[in-house]
Order: C-alpha cells, then sequence, then structure tokens
C-alpha cells in the first residue's frame, strides 16, 4: 500500500475553509440525507478532518467515532466539538485502514472526500474494514466527487477538455490551477481516484 505524502497536520485552516463552500455543504447534506441516521445509532466518520459531516451527524445519532490519520484536524474537531457542547463526538488518529473500533459494533459509517487518498490496494483495505465493523444490516454512505480518468476513454478526454476550456478561460489563475493539477495528476502525489467502474 502506498504511504500518504501530504501532511494533514499543516492543512487544518484549509481544510477548514474548504468546509465551508456550498460544494463541500451540498454533499455534506446529500450524505446526512442518505445515511437516515437515527438517534439511538452507532457512527463513524471515516477522515473526519475538521468535523464537516461528524458534527451535524452527531446532532441525529447516540455517539460519533471521527478518525483521521491528522492529530491536529483531531485536535481542532476536539475544540469545535467542545465549543459546540457535542459530547458524543469521540476524536481519534486512526487510518481508514485500521478503525478503533471492534467487530460489528456500528450501524453506521460515513466519508466524506477521503478515498481518493487512498490507493486501490488502501481502498480495499477500508472497505474490509468498514465490513468489519458494521453490525448486519448497517450502512455505508460516502462522497467522493473525484474519479481517475483514463485519456484513452473517449468519454474522459471530452470531460478533461471540457475543464481545461473552462480553466483556460480564467485567464493566468486558471491556468496556473491547471498546470498544478497537471503536475498532481501525472505524479498522483496526495490522490488516487479510482474510476467509476472501479466500485461496481
Amino acid at each position: 500500500m502506498r504511504a500518504l505524502t501530504k501532511n494533514w497536520d499543516e492543512h487544518v485552516t484549509d481544510a477548514e475553509e474548504v468546509s465551508r463552500s456550498a460544494g463541500f455543504q451540498d454533499l455534506r447534506d446529500r450524505i446526512l440525507e442518505l445515511a437516515a441516521p437515527s438517534e439511538r445509532e452507532r457512527c463513524v466518520d471515516i477522515g473526519a478532518g475538521t468535523g464537516l459531516l461528524a458534527l451535524p451527524l452527531a446532532e441525529r445519532v447516540e455517539h460519533v467515532l471521527a478518525v483521521d490519520i491528522s492529530p491536529s484536524m483531531c485536535d481542532y474537531l476536539r475544540a469545535k466539538a467542545n465549543s459546540a457542547g457535542q459530547s458524543n463526538i469521540q476524536a481519534v488518529k486512526a487510518s481508514a485502514t485500521s478503525l478503533p473500533a471492534v467487530d460489528s459494533s456500528v450501524d453506521l459509517v460515513v466519508s466524506n472526500y477521503c478515498f481518493h487518498h487512498l490507493d486501490d490496494e488502501g481502498k480495499h483495505c477500508a472497505l474490509a474494514e468498514v465490513r468489519r465493523v458494521l453490525r448486519p444490516g448497517g450502512r455505508l454512505v460516502f462522497g467522493d466527487m473525484m474519479f481517475g480518468v483514463s485519456l484513452a476513454d473517449p468519454r474522459d478526454r471530452r470531460v478533461v477538455a471540457t475543464k481545461v476550456r473552462a480553466m483556460a478561460a480564467k485567464g493566468p489563475a486558471g491556468l496556473l490551477r491547471l498546470a498544478k493539477n497537471g503536475v498532481r495528476f501525472a505524479g498522483r502525489r496526495w490522490e488516487s481516484p479510482a474510476r467509476a467502474r472501479w466500485w461496481e
């Protein structure tokens, strides 16, 4: 399994700022809608970050185990939970591939923008962990709008071309972002999105 190279402890402020964007909040709301949490449930939020999903989830369930690989993200989430008077969130430094929960002890597992940071082996390990901790009839709901692309696929080429044109139209800032994304795509440095077919 390929180790992540991004130091998430350095990105707490960035993560909090991004979590306030309409796109992230819309996806969070959709995850909560699909998850349909109830007050007696025990839940896990994988890649909890600064609490975008864990905090509103905690208002609806008995307990949230919020796991993240960054101690600083966990500290920040704990402070936000304490400030909001939410005592049913437990923020723990842990990996998606090694969840700190006993077998069949969780009703619901959620995740938001985490799985694209795992390589394929990591995704398989994380899904095996989810199966291990979920009770029979438990649910997994996650949102991750990043999917891998193959330039050999005509549909993917059209999607990429549309995005390139849109970014280029933004002028120098758009061109800079295109260059950064090109380097990230070529190096697959921090992300390993799976193509939609991978999940079938």
